[in-house]
């Protein structure tokens, strides 16, 4: 049987942000609902304190590092110390650090490197696999993350598969497996203070095309066991972040063509929410990734994606980099809640959901 380990709290000069009893605005909510990448390395760049002030006022929900805003794990610290002053709610200070080529901290900074997932479970037991993470979600901690977008919980199932399998980045191609080390790391941040977010939901473990590059048909090659592991861990209680795949399944698409896992709300709502029953945060994968930008317009992406019950809408910023990126998002979002009082409503619910998972940050 799965049991998860209670959410630790970061020191608390970390976190010590109180939550609002709720937002002043509708667009403090829209804004929550945005996480968006950056420029820049120091918390003296022009680009983190225009992010910093934008966090202050409540109207960003949080930030995501890639490599090129790792400086120093020092200068991290400083950026994170920066995004956090005067927050309320405080941002999810994101990062994907799975091991193996997945990382955002590496060894030129000092940071101690581990394996990636399949070489983990095939070295270790889920107990020691537990203990390696936890030495890892820690250091992620000291320089002020709360959280990291894994595990994994794709089964390894197309040996030729491009993002997953030709990384190592999925434990086992058997869910019993995936499942026992997706709940070590989880445990492994939890007691560490760190928010997880299951992906690639539905599964792109059996894909035959990278979403990273363009359209993904998994109509063909995806497999029902796929969603084994989301089903055991939402059953055990996971309710931090499952985050959404851009793929494409002919029979989940609720007879749009095209429309992928990301914008679909029979994925989102139907199976995820209803037939799982996971009451947490949705996030988005990176909705810059070839799959969307190439196929949809920003207007579209931001309203499908909330319409099907998206909480949290990532954008990486690296297609073409927009200082105004996120203030565009919330407008879009803002827009459509003045024409259609349904949509106003669903800013409100991801809202709720948000703040409710941010409120175990401290």
């Amino acid at each position: 049987m799965i049991a998860f380990a209670k959410l630790g709290l970061i020191a608390a000069a970390t976190l010590a942000v109180a939550l609002p009893a709720s937002a002043q605005t509708l667009e403090q909510m829209a804004g929550q609902m945005v996480l968006v990448g950056f420029e820049g390395d120091a918390a003296s760049d022009s680009s983190v304190q225009a992010l910093s002030s934008e966090i202050a006022a409540g109207r960003l929900g949080g930030v995501m590092y890639l490599k090129r805003n790792v400086a120093s794990l020092d200068a991290v610290a400083e950026m994170n110390a920066a995004f956090r002053s005067s927050a309320s709610p405080v941002p999810f200070i994101t990062l994907d650090q799975e091991g193996g080529a997945v990382e955002r901290l590496t060894e030129d900074v000092g940071f101690r490197e581990i394996p990636n997932a399949r070489s983990v479970a095939q070295s270790r037991t889920p107990a020691e696999a537990q203990s390696l993470y936890a030495d890892m979600a820690e250091q992620i901690a000291a320089v002020g993350f709360n959280v990291n977008f894994g595990p994994v919980a794709d089964l390894d199932l197309n040996p030729d598969n491009q993002i997953i399998a030709r990384y190592g980045r999925a434990f086992a191609a058997d869910a019993e497996t995936v499942t026992a080390y997706n709940a070590a790391f989880i445990n492994a941040h939890h007691a560490a203070g760190i928010l997880t977010a299951l992906k690639h939901f539905p599964g792109h473990g059996s894909s035959t095309a990278d979403s990273h590059e363009g359209f993904v048909d998994i109509t063909d090659s995806w497999q029902e066991a796929e969603l084994e592991p989301y089903r055991q861990l939402i059953s055990a209680g996971y309710n931090d972040f499952v985050m959404i795949g851009h793929l494409y399944h002919e029979e989940y698409s609720g007879g749009v063509s095209g429309l992928p896992s990301s914008l679909s709300p029979v994925w989102i709502t139907d199976v995820l929410r209803d037939q799982l029953g996971f009451d947490g945060v949705v996030i988005s994968d990176d909705l810059e990734m070839g799959a969307i930008r190439e196929h949809f317009s920003l207007e579209n992406t931001v309203i499908q994606a909330v319409r099907a019950g998206m909480d949290v809408l990532l954008f990486s910023n690296t297609a073409a980099y927009d200082p105004n990126l996120a203030a565009r998002v919330r407008g879009i979002l803002l827009d459509e809640a003045e024409r259609d009082p349904a949509f106003a409503n669903r800013i409100r619910e991801s809202y709720q959901r948000i703040t409710a998972l941010k409120s175990m940050l401290g």
